[in-house]
């Protein structure tokens, strides 16, 4: 029995000894997985040491610079906004800038404080590529900036390339940035989102943000967008909400204005190009032989998107609701329609400067007209109202109104906004008259200014006219950062920056300027050059006036100046009045006469130098009676803001002399609407 117990103690120890060997062993071996192995030198590896050296690259590939910095360089298709967590800052990013030759983009980040008048340029290894006609805006009630698509140029540079040929490149990433802090964050959301895209607009909704339209450039064509997308900026994830069968939305486009709503979204306007049948002239026919061209469309009509949030209780996919609904046409438009636009949003309204009307005159050009105007719509109301800026008032007597000196039947739209057009240039003549100093300059500085201090000056006119300007408020200022104006064939990107404050309309405060850069045309071919030449000496020398695009300002607002500025260095600006004037057998503006007065006065007489014309032309059989009314209109209005330097000095000495406004009643009466200009 003893032998049989021992052998059973034996056995026993045995396998308890073989189990304590193999937790060993297992132990030993996760001690090597975990690099905790100190015999092995090819397996030693410090964890602590390898999150640390991440954690350095981390902060490396993370880190924010910010330094002083001057104002950013000229570009444009850039983005400003007031900083929704610093109400003393505007914050600019991106933009590209073409000087004939190449486009340069920009992925640089602005911030400009605002009391100290100081730019501070943001760099850090983590932000968006380079980029134009991207779209940001704030988060609503989750903070922040998001920002979400654009475009790039990808330049090639090779052994046969040149620096105009290159592709373009549409963005679908989608970033947010803090303003505190100045970090990006690309942000990668769940399931599908908006395509690649440029020229679109965003804005906020509560915790959403709200994307529509832009457009995408192919090898073949453009094509425009009316796709809307929302981003739940709680569940990071986008909808691309479905509408009801038959239900209407907003046309395709571009560039259009996009204001928040307490219950949604408002959009109006916008740019497109849309099939039209045309003849072979290129003029649009209803009948005949046609054929489809692309021609531009800017949109005049407004939309609200009403925006139901999803029950509580819903599931995490689900999205909102959304309802477009059409609005009547808002009341008071700008005339002529125009586009670029740009909108910023303020108590309840859109605040919108500049802007560009294309005349498509045949398929081989386009005549721009640009506007300086600033206008206001409000949403509620569904009206636009035109801002002119308060004149300074002068000492001494004025004469009181009476209702014979008053206008009669100025009801309707057209006229009014005639007389706000006119009344839009009168604000713009200051306090100062004084010769230009700066003849050589690319565009004239204007002149009507009050400086306050070192820096700072307030001007009394709108800043030249242009297009695509960038718009931000911040309590109740209204900050226009650049945009870009067109002569022929050549683009100019102004650099200036000016602030309004949009309660008391005191002025223009300007920030900074400088003069815009001339384009690169030193590939011109000089026999282009001299066909230039000839076209413009044909031009000067014929019968008619070339039309300006602009009212006249004291100042010459010419961008021509840009091409002859070194000979203008030369000129002394006394001869250029002294030299005599041609006798003017033409019908001449009296004082305190509109427009419109000018015109029912002198009707006839305009349309009898009209009809002289086309005579010695051979081209008099060619006109309709409207036609001939129509371009005699033309004429007097070329006439009437010609004259408006001079006659506004002749009103100067009759208002001092105590003369008032003269109203002729019994040479008053209704122009005909289609006899008046676009």
């Amino acid at each position: 029995m003893g032998k049989k117990s021992n052998k059973k103690t034996a056995e026993r120890k045995e396998r308890v000894a073989a189990k304590q060997s193999k937790k060993s062993a297992q132990k030993e071996k996760k001690a090597k997985v975990k690099g905790r192995d100190v015999d092995s030198d090819a397996e030693d590896v410090d964890l602590d040491a390898i999150l640390a050296a991440y954690a350095q690259e981390q902060a490396r590939f993370l880190k924010v610079t910010e330094v002083l910095s001057g104002p950013p360089l000229p570009r444009s298709s850039c983005t400003l906004i007031a900083s929704p967590a610093n109400r003393n800052e505007l914050i600019i990013f991106g933009g590209e800038y073409f000087d004939g030759t190449v486009a340069t983009f920009y992925n640089s980040l602005f911030v400009y404080l605002i009391d100290r008048g100081e730019w501070r340029e943001i760099a850090s290894p983590n932000s968006p590529l380079p980029r134009s006609g991207h779209a940001w805006c704030r988060g609503g009630n989750t903070g922040g900036i998001y920002l979400f698509g654009g475009k790039y140029r990808e330049r090639h540079l090779g052994e046969f390339s040149s620096p105009k040929q290159g592709t373009f490149y549409h963005y679908n990433d989608f970033w947010r940035l803090d303003p505190s802090t100045r970090e990006w964050n690309r942000i990668e959301t769940k399931g599908k989102g908006p395509p690649a895209r440029s020229g679109h607009r965003m804005t906020y909704y509560k915790n959403y943000i709200i994307l529509f339209g832009g457009f995408q450039d192919t090898s073949q064509q453009t094509r425009y967008l009316q796709d809307l997308w929302i981003y739940d900026c709680q569940k990071f994830t986008w909808h691309n909400p479905s509408l009801a069968p038959a239900s209407q939305k907003p046309d395709p486009r571009s560039s259009f204005s996009f204001v928040p709503h307490e219950a949604g979204a408002l959009l109006f306007g916008g740019y497109s190009r849309v099939k039209t049948p045309t003849s072979g002239g290129g003029k649009a026919v209803k009948g005949g032989p046609q054929r489809l061209t692309l021609r531009p469309m800017i949109h005049q009509d407004a939309w609200f998107l009403r925006i139901f949030p999803p029950a509580a209780d819903a599931p995490d996919s689900t999205g909102p609701t959304v309802r477009w609904e059409r609005r009547k046409r808002p009341a008071n438009l700008p005339n002529p329609a125009r586009a670029g636009c740009t909108m910023a949003y303020h108590k309840g309204r859109g605040i919108t400067f500049g802007g560009v009307h294309d005349v498509e005159a045949s398929e081989e050009g386009i005549d721009s007209q640009f506007f300086d105007s600033l206008f206001a719509w409000n949403v509620e109301r569904n009206r636009f109202f035109q801002f002119n800026l308060r004149r300074p008032k002068f000492p001494g007597r004025k004469l009181q109104p009476t209702p014979a000196m008053k206008s009669k039947d100025r009801s309707k739209a057209d006229e009014e906004e005639l007389l706000q057009n006119l009344a839009s240039l009168e604000a713009r003549r200051g306090i100062h008259r004084e010769k230009d100093k700066e003849m050589d300059i690319g565009i004239p500085k204007i002149l009507d200014t009050v400086e306050l201090g070192k820096s700072e000056v307030i001007r009394f006119e709108m800043p030249h006219p242009r297009f695509n300007s960038q718009l931000a408020v911040q309590d109740d200022s209204l900050f226009i950062l650049g945009g870009t104006f067109e002569r022929g064939d050549r683009e100019f990107t102004f650099n200036d920056m000016y602030s309004v404050d949009l309660i008391k309309l005191d002025g223009i405060k300007e920030i900074f300027y400088n003069e815009p850069v001339n384009w690169n045309i030193k590939d011109q071919d000089e026999s282009e050059e001299d066909e230039d030449d000839d076209e413009e000496d044909e031009y000067i020398g014929s019968d008619e006036e070339p039309m300006s695009i602009c009212p006249p300002s004291p100042a010459p607002a010419d961008l021509n100046v840009l091409l002859i500025a070194h000979d203008m260095e030369q000129l002394d600006v006394e001869e250029l009045e002294t030299e005599p004037t041609i006798k003017d057998n033409q019908p001449h503006p009296r004082p305190f006469e509109n427009l419109r007065e000018f015109f029912n006065r002198t009707s006839n007489e305009w349309q009898n130098i009209l009809i002289d014309r086309l005579t010695k032309s051979g081209h008099s059989t060619e006109k309709t009676v409207k036609e001939v009314r129509k371009e005699a209109f033309d004429l007097a209005e070329e006439k009437w803001w010609d004259s408006r330097e001079e006659i506004m000095a002749l009103e100067d000495e009759q208002e001092a002399a105590g003369i008032g406004e003269v109203v002729n009643i019994a040479e008053r009466g209704d122009l005909p609407s289609n006899e008046r200009r676009r």
